[in-house]
């Protein structure tokens, strides 16, 4: 029961996917602090941009526009930070021109080196 167990959480969908979470909820973490920033500087400029206290006819709208605000300038981060740049490279590798990658450490080099030794060995 347990080696079954073990199996399916070293598989690499499991793996992958509780990489994944981790990943994006340090993103998420990190995109919010940015939506606050930004909606602090709105602040500074135009007053405070919480709308929450909006409730024509009792209706809570300014909640409704707060969360909307919010999710733009989310979309918009998400959509310049990761989505444009990563459209670019496909673009990029597409044409065939691939990003240069910067030569090997002086550590890989030598390690390198030392496994071909090694194989030419035998």
């Amino acid at each position: 029961m347990l080696k079954g167990f073990k199996d399916f959480l070293m598989r690499g969908n499991v793996v992958d996917l509780a990489v994944a979470v981790v990943i994006g909820v340090a993103f998420g973490t990190m995109v919010k602090a940015f939506v606050d920033v930004l909606m602090s500087l709105i602040g500074k400029i135009g007053g405070e941009p919480n709308f929450d206290l909006w409730k024509p006819r009792g209706v809570p709208l300014g909640a409704f526009l707060t969360a909307l605000i919010a999710f733009l300038m989310v979309a918009a981060a998400i959509y310049f930070v990761v989505v444009m740049p990563l459209n670019k490279l496909a673009e990029r590798r597409a044409r065939g021109i691939e990003p240069e990658t910067q030569a090997p450490s002086e550590e890989v080099a030598l390690l390198t080196e030392i496994r071909d030794a090694l194989r030419a060995r035998g």
